[in-house]
């Protein structure tokens, strides 16, 4: 209900100040929905009302809006429920007296989970309607043409029986269109069997219809038929098909007459404000049965009545639709003789009606007291909770009263009274939970319990059942307190009687710590997600009260051994611009470096590592981490020495990074042109030092395409044994790209393979590979080559240097294939100032190779057979390509 603020109105001197209050109330929700029904019966009642009138506003609609798990489901069931009859209606909800014939409520479930699609939602209502035993001819004949076109060989009673939908009148609806047909067919005197002349009773019942015939006069009055039967039986047809539903009802008999009232649940599921085009269709439903009454569940009010969506929806702004226009305070309470509004909030407020809420809460002379910037803070801060912004007003009066303006400084508070309002009728074991669970992003039962330092779950389940409880199925952890109610117990000036000391703060989180790890040591080492999760929670709690690091430093290897890199949280990865103070803030750091590296530059990635690694706050072992992973980014950025270094202390060390290391001096080998060097060291780093994909990077700059792809593979299958999606989807990587040299065809399999494969991962300088490898199936062709500016941006980015060096191979490749001697010549040029006089210079006689261009030296490559062999086999590549592009004009 909602009335006057008396709070604010007895906080303030000024009589013209208008003030609004609102509350939730169940009772005054079916009060207004009966008040809406009596008047939708009146008016579909009166002499004037035409139910072809295309053109009239509509007012045949209810909006109950508002966030998630308020109970607008349960409010949508209970609407049915108590419009079905008496008996189903709550003892507490009035009795109103319908006149004007009988409710049918018919309930629909829009959420995607229900798998409803617009072709259920009209065999929905006219399942509904199968009820009433008595045939719709006119929307009978366009469905059953619809269908037939739409499902040709499947009977609708065998998919109303598959989908379920069977169970209301499944079996009466196909009897009642068959025997449309038959009355329809013997009309037009058609001879044979009904079941197989739908498409001749279509055509002749159309042509009588435009003959006006006498025979079909039943139909006759129904002047948009004929159009509908020779429109294209689409989804956009069955769109309109509502329409001959209402004109189907207009014409039953007094006795017979019904008024259906259909309620939409979970409308936000029908797309969003960008994407209209299920609701775009169930607006037609709505205008073209005027004769209905909708009541529409969701998250969100409907903007029909917005003129700025004229365009996306057939129907739009205040004539059209007059009530969804009004923007009133939520929950009214409902008056005798004022008109009931169309569009009412329940629940939590989203953002736009929290500042919607406070321009119309304080009003005078009609305008907003409080101003919109005010207002925007105030919605901010107050995740929706109405009883944030109920304080909000009163402190805004408050401030006032002072004769100071109040400003959005004033209200980045918490506000006390939250908790008390919060905790009032909680039992103490129930508030010493909701403390303890308030550190925790997310819980579970056995998390709440053991953060809370008890033996029993009862006073957790108590908890859960609470409103300020929110509860997802499919999360991690099922349940999260309302963002507010938590923010406000871990933050504010707690007064309570109860109220905890830093110590128990203390206490707590290092009980939620644990709680943690033991579910994190209990679960299956593949469980990655929990992982993620207890690695997020667990650092920020770390973090913020000094706790010893425990088991996330074997959760940080674990984090790292997979290479997925996912983001651990604004709270625990956002960058902090000040220095780390212990353990805790430098594992922070560190792994958000090494998952932010897959986004930034590799010089911001090295200078990060550079400062933490010099702390000195970190264990041993995890800065041995630091070190691996900033000689790897010395190595991307050509620090050539600065990373020998670094690999060669890892090594040396002999821990867990000991066989990446030897593989990252591997790498340095291969890279500074010594590929005897290279090959000597990977034959020894087995799985651990990722042997076979290091093989395939020695081999394939020899041009020896058929022996590196196999390593790649062999390095691919084994990461797909060992369960580590990072070195599987990189080693495809490289396989596509190697083959792309000499198969375009099985490079193609091989590039969607590894796309695949990187689906969920984040690995930037992989999926790059992937692209560069696209752009080498593609050599001698222009496709893809529009691309190459942004990608070679992309790369830029990166810092990486071999990357840009493979772009530029890839482009020398291409060139080559055109026999293009100049442009292979800007590209080496290029290639010369990517890779110095050192490093990468084998990419440098490539590129000669491929052109088949003389070197203008000595070279510092040191291959493993003869460079003239190694000549010979790019050559070879070039001139097959060259064949293959022949072949294929």
């Amino acid at each position: 209900m909602a009335g006057r603020d008396l709070r604010a109105l007895f906080s303030t001197n000024d009589p013209h100040l208008v003030t609004e209050e609102a509350f939730t109330n169940r009772q005054a929700q079916w009060g207004l929905v009966a008040a809406a029904l009596t008047e939708h019966l009146q008016h579909i009642a009166a002499p004037a009302f035409d139910v072809t009138d295309f053109e009239a506003p509509r007012t045949n609609v209810l909006v109950f809006h508002g966030v998630g798990g308020i109970g607008k489901s349960t409010l949508s069931r209970k609407l049915e429920a108590a419009l079905t009859g008496a008996e189903h209606r709550p003892s507490q909800w009035g009795a109103p007296v319908w006149s004007g014939g009988r409710i049918l409520p018919i309930r629909i479930d829009l959420a995607r989970s229900a798998g409803t699609d617009f072709e259920r939602v009209i065999l929905t209502l006219r399942l509904a309607l199968a009820e009433l035993g008595h045939p719709l001819p006119a929307f009978d004949l366009a469905l059953r043409r619809y269908w037939e076109h739409q499902h040709p060989g499947e009977p609708l009673e065998d998919y109303l029986s598959r989908s379920g939908l069977a169970a209301r009148a499944g079996k009466a609806l196909p009897q009642q269109m068959q025997s449309v047909l038959a009355d329809v067919a013997q009309a037009l005197l058609l001879p044979g069997t009904v079941g197989s002349v739908v498409g001749e009773v279509t055509g002749s019942l159309v042509r009588a219809l435009r003959e006006h015939r006498q025979s079909v006069r039943a139909l006759a009055g129904c002047t948009r038929l004929a159009d509908l039967l020779q429109a294209e039986p689409d989804i956009d047809a069955l769109s309109y098909y509502p329409h001959l539903l209402a004109w189907e009802l207009a014409q039953l008999p007094a006795k017979k007459r019904v008024v259906p009232v259909i309620l939409l649940d979970t409308y936000e599921d029908t797309g969003d404000r960008t994407h209209r085009d299920l609701e775009r269709l169930l607006q037609r439903v709505v205008w073209l049965m005027p004769n209905a009454f909708f009541v529409i569940t969701g998250r969100s009010r409907l903007q029909w009545a917005d003129e700025g969506l004229q365009g996306q929806l057939d129907w739009t702004g205040r004539t059209a639709w007059p009530g969804l226009a009004d923007r009133d305070i939520p929950q009214p309470r409902l008056a005798a003789t004022a008109r009931p509004p169309r569009q009412v909030l329940i629940g939590d407020f989203s953002p736009e009606d929290c500042a919607d809420y406070l321009a119309r809460r304080l009003t005078r002379s009609g305008q907003p007291l409080i101003d919109e910037d005010l207002r925007t803070v105030i919605a901010a801060r107050s995740h929706g909770l109405p009883l944030y912004l109920d304080l909000a007003v009163l402190r805004f009066l408050e401030i006032r009263r002072t004769g100071r303006r109040p400003q959005p400084a004033d209200f980045d508070v918490d506000f006390p009274a939250l908790i008390a309002r919060t905790l009032s009728d909680l039992t103490p074991e129930e508030r010493h939970v909701l403390r303890s669970v308030a550190l925790l992003d997310s819980f579970d039962l056995p998390l709440a319990t053991r953060a809370a330092g008890m033996t029993h779950e009862a006073p957790a389940l108590r908890l859960i059942e609470r409103p300020f409880v929110q509860h997802n199925e499919f999360g991690l952890w099922p349940f999260h307190l309302h963002a507010l109610i938590r923010s406000t117990i871990r933050t504010a000036d707690d007064q309570t009687d109860d109220r905890w000391s830093p110590r128990d703060w203390q206490q707590a989180a290092a009980r939620a710590f644990t709680g943690l790890g033991e579910q994190r040591d209990t679960s299956p080492a593949s469980d990655r997600m929990l992982l993620i999760g207890c690695l997020r929670q667990g650092l920020a709690l770390a973090r913020d009260f000094r706790l010893d690091l425990g088991w996330l430093t074997d959760a940080a290897w674990a984090y790292v051994s997979d290479s997925v890199w996912e983001p651990l949280s604004p709270a625990a990865g956002q960058e902090s611009a000040n220095t780390p103070e212990t353990a805790a803030d430098a594992l922070v750091e560190l792994l958000s470096a090494l998952a932010r590296r897959q986004h930034e530059s590799r010089e911001r990635t090295a200078d990060r590592l550079t400062a933490l690694v010099h702390t000195g706050l970190l264990p041993a072992e995890l800065n041995e981490m630091g070190i691996y992973y900033l000689a790897k980014a010395q190595r991307d950025l050509g620090r050539t020495e600065a990373s020998r270094h670094g690999m060669q202390l890892v090594m040396e060390g002999g821990g867990r990074l000991a066989p990446a290391a030897r593989r990252g001096l591997a790498h340095l080998a291969r890279l500074a042109g010594d590929f005897p060097a290279a090959r000597a060291a990977a034959e020894n780093l087995g799985w651990a030092g990722r042997q076979h994909r290091v093989l395939g990077d020695v081999l394939w700059p020899h041009g020896d395409i058929d022996r590196a792809a196999g390593s790649y593979a062999t390095a691919r299958d084994q990461a797909d044994q060992h369960g580590i999606a990072g070195e599987r989807a990189t080693s495809q990587a490289q396989r596509a790209f190697t083959l792309a040299f000499s198969d375009p065809t099985l490079a193609d399999d091989e590039i969607h393979l590894a796309q695949q494969l990187l689906t969920g991962l984040d690995l930037r300088a992989t999926s790059l590979t992937v692209q560069i490898a696209a752009l080498v199936r593609d050599a001698g062709t222009t496709e893809n080559l529009a691309a190459t500016r942004a990608l070679r941006a992309s790369i830029r980015d990166t810092g990486i240097t071999a990357t840009s060096a493979t772009l530029e191979l890839a482009l020398a490749f291409h060139h080559a294939v055109r026999d293009e001697p100049d442009d292979v010549q800007a590209v080496i040029t290029r290639l010369r100032e990517l890779t110095g006089a050192d490093d990468h210079s084998f990419y440098v006689d490539i590129a000669h190779y491929m052109a088949d261009l003389p070197l203008p030296g000595p070279s510092p490559v040191v291959w493993l057979s003869s460079a003239q062999s190694v000549r010979r086999h790019w050559l070879n590549l070039v001139s097959d390509r060259r064949e293959h592009l022949h072949s294929t004009r």
